[in-house]
């Protein structure tokens, strides 16, 4: 997902530097398993260059520019500007069976 569409794919919002927007990140379809004892990590990236597409922080086409510019990524998690990891729990089948 790149930032320019989180308001929809139909038009591109650009972010201002230090500005605060809300993102959200649906990874559809997916499960794991965290055990007792498990943690888990989110990580914060501009970019997962060759494994998906490049980004080069310019707002331009990634496609045929050449210059690159440094990214700042935070997260904020204050109370004016909470953030959240939401996980869904699917309980264990003996759970669902009624035992």
């Amino acid at each position: 997902m790149r930032s320019r569409y989180r308001e929809g794919f139909t038009r591109k919002t650009w972010m201002t530097p230090d500005g605060i927007y809300e993102l959200t990140v649906d990874l559809e379809s997916t499960a794991n398993y965290f055990g007792p004892g498990h943690r888990i990590r989110v990580e914060i990236s501009s970019s997962n260059f060759p494994r998906f597409d490049r980004n080069l922080n310019t707002g331009g086409n990634n496609y045929d520019e050449t210059k690159w510019i440094k990214a700042h990524n935070r997260i904020h998690h204050s109370a004016a500007h909470p953030s959240y990891v939401l996980l869904p729990v699917i309980p264990p089948l003996a759970d669902q069976a009624g035992q």
